[in-house]
């Protein structure tokens, strides 16, 4: 069975409810019927309830871009697991390049986050990434390595099959720059091979990696039409109903 692509949108802190509503009814008729790949977009917390209303019934799954690890607590600013999915929210990304830059998230926070999704059913997308530093002094493979290693600790074949992973290289996130189809196939070569060493062949060969960093109607069907390649983590190009659309189409 060939992997199912996924192609996820990243609003990160952009669109108010009004505005995410009239994205959301402009998008699904122009992907209704798509069932090629799945889709999903990921609004901040204050507007999943909009969303997941607009999208209701729909082929658009809706996540948040951030849950905390704990099931409920003193966490001022955070969203639990079942706060999302009280809303419907079907979705989290986990360890995204900014959460991991601005607030600190280690691979140990990552890990624990992880395992709080699927313990509730909610599919997880793992981020995981080099920064230009790591990339120039040639550590990208000893990285990711870590990252995934740390984000997986403690996680079993039997409860891997959700997960899914993001590989975005830090330095092409919202830069302009992409990485070459061949060197985004190369990366997730190597994280394919770690999740195999961790959870054996049979996992690392159905497990999504989506591609994230600089996604482009232009660049994008370049990079899904890589072997490796299982789909995208879009960011900027996912504002507009008709470039995310292009994306999703490509």
């Amino acid at each position: 069975m060939p992997r199912k692509a996924l192609i996820a949108a990243n609003w990160k802190m952009y669109k108010t409810p009004a505005e995410a509503k009239v994205f959301v009814e402009a998008f699904l008729p122009l992907v209704k019927g798509h069932d090629r790949d799945e889709i999903a977009i990921f609004p901040s917390p204050v507007l999943l309830p909009a969303v997941i209303e607009a999208a209701r019934g729909s082929n658009v799954a809706i996540g948040a871009q951030n849950i905390h690890f704990a099931e409920e607590g003193a966490y001022t600013g955070e969203t639990s697991i079942g706060q999302l999915q009280a809303v419907g929210g079907t979705h989290t990304l986990i360890g995204h390049s900014e959460r991991r830059q601005y607030f600190a998230e280690t691979d140990a926070i990552v890990n624990k986050k992880l395992h709080t999704a699927l313990k509730h059913g909610v599919v997880p997308v793992v981020c995981i990434g080099e920064v230009l530093e790591e990339r120039e002094a040639g550590k990208t493979e000893d990285v990711l390595k870590t990252q995934v290693t740390g984000a997986f600790a403690g996680i079993t074949p039997e409860m891997a099959e959700p997960i899914v992973i993001a590989y975005e290289p830090v330095w092409a996130i919202g830069t302009g720059k992409t990485a070459t189809p061949e060197m985004a196939a190369d990366a997730h070569r190597i994280i394919r091979a770690e999740v195999a060493q961790l959870l054996g062949a049979d996992t690392a060969v159905n497990m999504r990696i989506l591609y994230g960093g600089s996604v482009k109607p232009d660049n994008a069907t370049a990079l899904l039409s890589q072997e490796e390649i299982d789909g995208a983590l879009v960011g900027g190009a996912s504002l507009k109903p008709d470039s995310f659309t292009a994306i999703v189409k490509y």
